[in-house]
């Protein structure tokens, strides 16, 4: 009797099975691709480009099903952003102008250690917003997307990262603005600490130069008050997509 080896691997028939099952797992992979562009261009356009909210859909798992896995990551880039938004940026920024509310001269003079521990977060805020931006900005600038993804994908980008981010960076010198008027009044009323009696809103002063002189540094903070709200209303209309 003659030994032999027989290799199942090289028989004509498996190879042929083997060639038809990875032909048809290509074709099913190939095939999927139109459909799932379809799908993602309708979410993007009817749940964020035609809505008049500005508000970001998070996608549920069915969502992530219909649009398959490279589609999900695409639009995980502007979900990711305005969840990192809203921790490092929005949720702080809105603490920090309630801190920063003055209601009173002896606010000014009695808070005065708060201003530069609220400076430090502005900037912090600002360091925040730059770094989301630019990993946003950079994997969105790697897509390769189809002409007709890239021109609707674009708009929900512009109008769900790019807006918003502009809007932010545009109320911080509004803020600096009024941290500054804050710190002239309370430098001036320091040097003045003689000639001014404070006692809660109420303010005595006898010499009409400083009463002069203080009172334009108030209508200055006032006025500096006013651009951080109009800033504020700007931002909210910004991110609610008015």
């Amino acid at each position: 009797m003659t030994a032999f080896t027989h290799r199942l691997t090289h028989h004509p028939l498996l190879r042929l099975m083997a060639l038809v099952w990875l032909a048809a797992a290509l074709l099913a992979g190939c095939s999927q691709e139109p459909k799932q562009r379809a799908a993602f261009i309708d979410f993007l356009q009817t749940r964020i480009l035609d809505k008049k909210s500005g508000v970001v859909p998070i996608l549920t798992k069915q969502d992530k099903d219909t649009l398959g896995d490279d589609y999900a990551k695409q639009y995980a880039v502007i979900q990711d952003f305005h969840e990192a938004l809203n921790d490092t940026v929005s949720k702080p920024a809105s603490d920090l102008l309630s801190k920063g509310s003055f209601n009173s001269i002896g606010d000014i003079v009695n808070r005065r250690a708060d201003l530069k521990t609220m400076q430090d977060a502005l900037k912090q805020l600002r360091t925040a917003l730059d770094v989301n931006l630019a990993k946003a900005d950079a994997a969105h600038a790697a897509m390769k997307q189809p002409d007709d993804l890239k021109a609707v994908y674009d708009k929900a980008y512009d109008r769900s990262v790019a807006v918003p981010a502009a809007a932010f960076k545009d109320t911080f010198p509004a803020i600096d603005g009024m941290f500054d008027s804050v710190n002239q009044v309370a430098d001036y009323l320091e040097k003045h600490r003689s000639d001014v009696k404070i006692s809660g809103a109420m303010m005595e002063v006898n010499n009409p130069k400083i009463q002069a002189e203080l009172q334009a540094l108030l209508t200055q903070l006032n006025n500096q008050g006013r651009a951080v709200n109009d800033a504020q209303s700007k931002l909210l209309k910004a991110v609610s997509g008015g």
